[in-house]
């Protein structure tokens, strides 16, 4: 059963079939960014942590548990007591990452109750100041051979299919290095360890304005106030990148078989916190945009996700190492 037929089942459910009280609990929630800290996840859930304590009156704590590109943190939350206590933020990568493991502990589709979307932020190439590299003609230019290394945060993360979808519109092929979390793997491209890396530009673009790493294009549509002197990748000149785009998206979940009213004081909080000016503006200035979903609207998202990227995965037959 797809994860739409899921949350409509849901919230078709008859409001007598559940208790008349139900709601968001008073105890502390938990929200699980299952990636290291200071790459997107984490960074998103921190933002709205902050917030939702505010609108729900409740303490709400973010603990990071990376490992396998995931979904150690993420079965954590599938796993947990259905009562709105315990989330998850995942990004588009919750539908990829289960397709190149291919023994994920649990099925995405009916493992989760989506709540909603969050933020999307597009991908960046990132180099150290004096790398050699200027332009993506240059970046495209070595990655003929194979053996150009390129970090990002993890097997199957959106920035791993980002490098991947950049090479198969391009032919260019690259030794990828994945790291648990894009936070580590800046640190290493920041140090010379690796030469470039695809990431979040919400994550990234701390370290370009403290010139540790040279952004070399944006994989949105337009060029990003932030940066108006990158250019998108459309923009490169490079055959094949004429129309490319790419972002990463965010959403909150629950796990399976949340109550429908809960579900819903959760949505409705969600509103408040993302239509706030100063949340709004947090993920501004880190060039994303907030903007808040229904949970039916959420799992469109993700199950349309699904059908574009599965197809590649499988086409290019990436698998976890």
């Amino acid at each position: 059963m797809r994860l739409v037929a899921i949350a409509l089942a849901l919230f078709g459910l008859a409001v007598g079939s559940m208790p008349a009280h139900a709601q968001v609990s008073d105890k502390p929630i938990k929200i699980m960014a299952p990636y290291a800290p200071g790459g997107n996840i984490d960074v998103t859930a921190r933002i709205i942590a902050d917030k939702l304590r505010e609108v729900l009156g409740v303490t709400v704590l973010v603990e990071n548990k990376a490992g396998a590109s995931g979904m150690i943190g993420s079965d954590v939350v599938a796993r947990s007591a259905p009562d709105g206590t315990t989330l998850l933020v995942s990004a588009n990568s919750l539908v990829a990452v289960p397709a190149i493991y291919g023994n994920a502990p649990y099925d995405w589709r009916t493992a989760f109750t989506p709540i909603s979307h969050i933020q999307r932020v597009p991908a960046v190439l990132v180099v150290t100041p004096n790398s050699p590299i200027k332009t993506m003609a240059d970046f495209i230019a070595l990655g003929r051979d194979g053996k150009f290394a390129v970090a990002d945060s993890g097997v199957g993360t959106t920035n791993h299919l980002a490098i991947e979808l950049i090479g198969e519109a391009t032919g260019g092929k690259y030794t990828i290095v994945h790291y648990k979390g894009s936070g580590a793997a800046s640190l290493d491209v920041i140090a010379g360890q690796v030469t470039a890396q695809v990431d979040q530009l919400n994550a990234a673009i701390g370290h370009i304005k403290a010139g540790k790493l040279r952004a070399i294009a944006v994989s949105s549509d337009k060029r990003v106030p932030q940066l108006p002197d990158v250019p998108t990748m459309k923009e490169s000149g490079v055959k094949g990148l004429e129309n490319f785009t790419f972002s990463t998206f965010t959403g909150l979940f629950g796990p399976a078989k949340m109550p429908p009213d809960v579900v819903a004081k959760l949505n409705d909080a969600m509103v408040k916190v993302l239509k706030d000016p100063a949340v709004v503006q947090r993920f501004a200035e880190l060039t994303a945009e907030a903007y808040p979903t229904t949970p039916q609207e959420t799992a469109t998202m993700f199950d349309a996700e699904d059908k574009t990227v599965v197809p590649l995965i499988k086409k290019l037959g990436i698998k976890a190492e």
